[in-house]
């Protein structure tokens, strides 16, 4: 007998593409009578809900079950509907992902092989919305540029890394290690896999398992996400100061440098100097990019749409990681 496997997906007003993975996850290949799919929803106000419902109804072999997730956070979410789910596996995916029909069983072989602790794959992003700014977005989150050295976005080969998207794990590991950090409202996967490195556990990533990403649609949605990202990470890293990474320093140093630069350059000409500089050569590599790719794709929007994506990136990631920082001590102190 196979193990049994719960799927959890948290979401909030996803109507737009969580179809997309129930249909997915309807056709994977490890038996549907040993899985189960329990979708934590954050009160969700567009017809999320409904869709889920829907579909439940119309495959009534699959079992489904919608929870309601009062704190509307994604880990919040994650750990209620861990709480409420019942399989010896875990898997979480994503409301805006969808996975190849052999993912389920592929974790499942992974663990029962002993691979890791917790174990995922890769992702092929794709653009959240027919645009020419969503389709430069997509390839603007999987450019070695906007997401430097994330395995997972990009082609690695089988291994054991820091960190893996969603994630799959035997419930007992939560047991060991504890759920995921209801007081991160974002970063909560990459501590999560940080506890699981620390108990002596293995984050292990598997290119065979793959699913479909859904980028943001917009550079506003974008700015907001990586903002998030940002300000969180910083509130993680003050808990694991060791973790921290070069790509995940550079953007933070590089909004920190223009900031100074621009306050400068208003008293001093070497400033001004230096800030052209600064500006030229950031801008020159990322046309430089996207020259490349637009080439490449025949796409020639690109050439502006990708360095305005990866500069969207940069900025709200570390004008979020800085104000993450500043604010600490007044919230701690004021």
């Amino acid at each position: 007998m196979k193990p049994s496997v719960s799927i959890i997906v948290p979401c909030y007003n996803e109507e737009a593409t969580i179809r997309h993975l129930l249909d997915a996850i309807l056709a994977q290949t490890y038996p549907r009578a040993q899985m189960e799919l329990v979708v934590s929803d954050g009160m969700s106000t567009d017809r999320t809900q409904e869709v889920v419902e829907t579909f439940k109804n119309e495959h009534p072999d699959l079992a489904v079950r919608v929870v309601q997730n009062l704190a509307r956070t994604i880990p919040s979410g994650l750990n209620q509907a861990i709480r409420e789910s019942s399989g010896a596996i875990i898997v979480r995916l994503d409301a805006h992902s969808m996975p190849i029909p052999e993912y389920v069983e592929r974790c499942v072989a992974a663990h029962e092989s002993g691979k890791g602790d917790n174990v995922g794959g890769v992702w092929e992003i794709r653009a959240g919305a027919d645009t020419r700014i969503a389709k430069a977005i997509s390839f603007a989150a999987a450019h070695p540029l906007g997401v430097g050295d994330a395995m997972y976005r990009l082609n690695p080969k089988a291994g054991a890394v820091d960190t893996v998207p969603f994630g799959s794990f035997r419930r007992a590991l939560v047991d060991k290690i504890g759920a995921f950090d209801e007081t991160l409202l974002s970063n909560e996967d990459y501590e999560f896999n940080t506890r699981v490195r620390e108990s002596g556990g293995t984050v292990w990533l598997d290119p065979t398992i793959r699913s479909v990403y859904f980028s943001r649609s917009t550079l506003g949605k974008l700015a907001s996400q990586y903002w998030r990202y940002g300000f969180w990470k910083f509130k993680m890293l003050e808990r694991y100061p060791h973790t921290l990474r070069w790509r995940q320093a550079l953007p933070p140093l590089f909004v920190l440098i223009l900031f100074v630069l621009i306050v400068l350059s208003l008293f001093s000409g070497l400033a001004r100097y230096l800030l052209a500089a600064q500006l030229f050569v950031y801008f020159f590599a990322l046309g430089a990019a996207g020259l490349q790719l637009a080439l490449k794709k025949n796409i020639g929007f690109l050439l502006f749409g990708l360095p305005l994506a990866i500069s969207t990136m940069h900025m709200a990631w570390g004008t979020g990681f800085l104000w993450s920082g500043i604010s600490t001590p007044f919230k701690k102190y004021g």
